[in-house]
């Protein structure tokens, strides 16, 4: 469809929802009137996110602005909870606003803000359900890894900004010791295996200079030397604000580690030896929740674990194809011990291999990049750049994750991959990999919602789960239609990544519902997926801290699957994949029932044309 073809349908739609509200005995709105009381909802979601914002120092930061730039987050429960007060009161002031005088888009607006404050005050009561730390995440390595990627440097000002942020970690770390002993006491402790890691990186924070004099610059350390002389501040001023920042690392960064990491360390005595948060205070009430926010369904755990086992025989199936495909004799654990030990599949663990695998990352974006328009209508301006983890993190942390970029274009979007080890990263998955957190995955569909003209700030940077991984599992799978995994391997690749999700389902499910042991996942995962030991090792324990987060990637993916499907089933001949990931991806993040409704808008719209 053209361009002219395609402002007629939306132009459509905006009429057939502006003149819906007349139906009925309802009252009818002038245009005038809708745009008058719609932009009054706007004026409310602007204050209502400065408000927010203005209490989140790091968050003001995240999106680029420099307020505040020296404070970093109060980190209490009271805190926490006043900011929920403010967000209920605020639908006192919502709900003066007509809702039947909305536009449509409007409309989706206010529904999903009340249901998000309701479900906010609701989710509360789990305040101290979820683990403040873990080997997977935690503010022991979040805070220290937002300085490094966040708090840019131009001038002397933003120098001494973040010397004042050092100086607020000992606070911020009180904060965060009297919310883990809240825990402790209600019987909450994250799993013994956590321990280790979080107290590694941890000290890895406070190892170098000036911690211990005569040796290399340690991290924060070396991250502001090396911003200041990027920024080109003069040789004195740059010196003094290091000695200042000097005094910062002893007097705030080191005792506040210091006292986290004996805190760790005795707790770790008394950890629990079981994993599944069925074990928690009314842990079966909090999966169930978790479940409901992850997947935006009312899928049950037994559902859910039916719908993984089903999926994993289907995806079996296909990498039997493959394998055949290739001229493998043996069984399908046959092909995947073989995948998994073949040096072919594999770059040195060297930093010779580590510049190859970035380089063809890089090459995999580049050459999909120019083949966007064949199926999108609406592409990022932001830039998105391949970075390995920090050396900090990246024994603990994930194999890729991406960030978004500033609203304001200071900072593009970061695709991050793992290569502490070298045999966790497989040539045949990068394909998968870099569509999936790249383009056209989380950086398309992140960084568009972000540059959205119509939608509120809420909107932009809110996310739900099911939704945004869902999408990037589908982002997978779209390239192949394109052309791409011209290598069978890699296609194999795409399906182990795919086996890795369905497989998912079953293991968060059977650990957290179904109290399967460690060993029983760890076997599931060896029957199933051609994966490394430590990643699968790594996934276990990610499901385990993580309740629930794992099934929203299936579960998002076939839902956008069956809503495409259900759109070429009743447009035909004049479906357009353009104009199906333009609903998809230009409403923002979503619930998948509002999702389906804006497909449904959509295929009815534009079969009144």
């Amino acid at each position: 469809m053209n361009k002219i073809k395609l402002l007629i349908l939306l132009v459509s739609t905006l009429f057939l929802s502006l003149t819906s509200c007349s139906t009925g005995s309802k009252k009818t709105y002038t245009i005038e009137e809708i745009k008058a009381e719609s932009k009054k909802l706007d004026s409310f979601f602007a204050k209502q996110f400065e408000q927010s914002l203005q209490r989140y120092p790091t968050f003001l930061t995240y999106i680029g602005r420099k307020e505040q730039y020296d404070k970093l987050n109060n980190n209490s429960y009271e805190y926490a909870q006043d900011s929920i007060n403010l967000e209920i009161e605020s639908l006192k002031e919502l709900e003066q606003i007509n809702y039947d005088a909305l536009d449509a888009q409007s409309k989706v607006s206010y529904k999903l803000y009340e249901k998000s404050v309701k479900e906010s005050k609701d989710d509360f009561k789990y305040y101290y359900h979820g683990f403040f730390v873990s080997q997977m995440f935690g503010d022991h390595s979040r805070i220290p890894s937002f300085m490094i990627n966040m708090h840019l440097i131009a001038n002397e000002k933003d120098g001494n900004d973040y010397v004042s942020r050092l100086y607020g970690f000992n606070r911020f770390f009180d904060q965060l010791l009297v919310n883990l002993k809240k825990q402790e006491k209600m019987g909450v402790r994250m799993p013994n295996f956590s321990f280790d890691k979080v107290i590694r990186d941890s000290e890895n924070i406070i190892s170098g200079f000036p911690f211990q004099k005569n040796a290399k610059p340690s991290t924060l350390y070396k991250d502001l030397s090396d911003k200041l002389v990027k920024a080109k501040i003069s040789k004195s001023k740059r010196n003094k604000i290091l000695k200042n920042s000097e005094a910062a690392l002893l007097k705030s960064v080191k005792p506040a580690y210091t006292k986290f990491i004996a805190y760790m360390k005795e707790l770790k005595k008394v950890s629990p030896g079981n994993d599944g948060v069925w074990s928690l205070p009314d842990g079966k009430a909090y999966y169930k929740n978790r479940l409901k926010r992850i997947t935006t369904t009312d899928k049950t755990a037994e559902q859910i674990h039916q719908l993984g086992l089903s999926e994993v025989k289907r995806i079996r199936g296909e990498m039997e194809v493959i394998m055949k495909k290739v001229a493998f004799k043996g069984s399908l654990n046959d092909f995947f011990k073989f995948m998994k030990s073949s040096k072919k599949f594999y770059y040195s663990n060297s930093k010779q291999g580590r510049q190859s695998y970035l380089k063809d990352t890089n090459k995999i974006i580049s050459n999909i990049k120019p083949k966007l328009d064949l199926i999108f209508n609406t592409k990022p301006k932001a830039d998105v750049v391949v970075k390995p983890v920090e050396a900090f993190r990246e024994k603990s942390a994930g194999i890729a994750f991406y960030q978004s970029p500033a609203l304001n274009g200071s900072r593009p979007g970061i695709y991050y991959v793992n290569l502490s080890d070298m045999s966790s990263v497989a040539k045949y998955d990068m394909e998968a990999l870099a569509y999936h957190e790249a383009l056209p995955g989380h950086h398309m569909q992140l960084a568009i919602s972000q540059e959205l003209k119509n939608l509120p700030m809420f909107r932009k940077l809110g996310g739900y789960t099911a939704y945004s991984e869902g999408w990037g599992l589908y982002s997978e799978y779209i390239p192949k239609e394109m052309g791409f995994y011209r290598d069978p391997y890699s296609d194999f690749g795409r399906l182990s990544m795919e086996m890795w999700r369905a497989c998912r389902l079953v293991v968060d499910t059977g650990i957290h519902h179904y109290k399967w042991s460690r060993e029983k996942a760890l076997k599931y995962l060896d029957d199933n997926t051609p994966n490394s030991t430590d990643e699968k090792v790594k996934g276990i324990e990610r499901y385990i801290v993580m309740p629930g987060q794992a099934t929203a990637y299936k579960i998002g993916q076939l839902k956008i699957l069956n809503l495409r499907k259900k759109a070429k089933l009743a447009l035909g001949g004049s479906f357009d994949i353009r104009e199906f990931h333009d609903v998809v991806l230009t409403n923002g993040s979503v619930p998948l029932d509002i999702l389906e409704s804006n497909v449904d808008t959509y295929i009815k719209n534009k079969k009144s044309l």
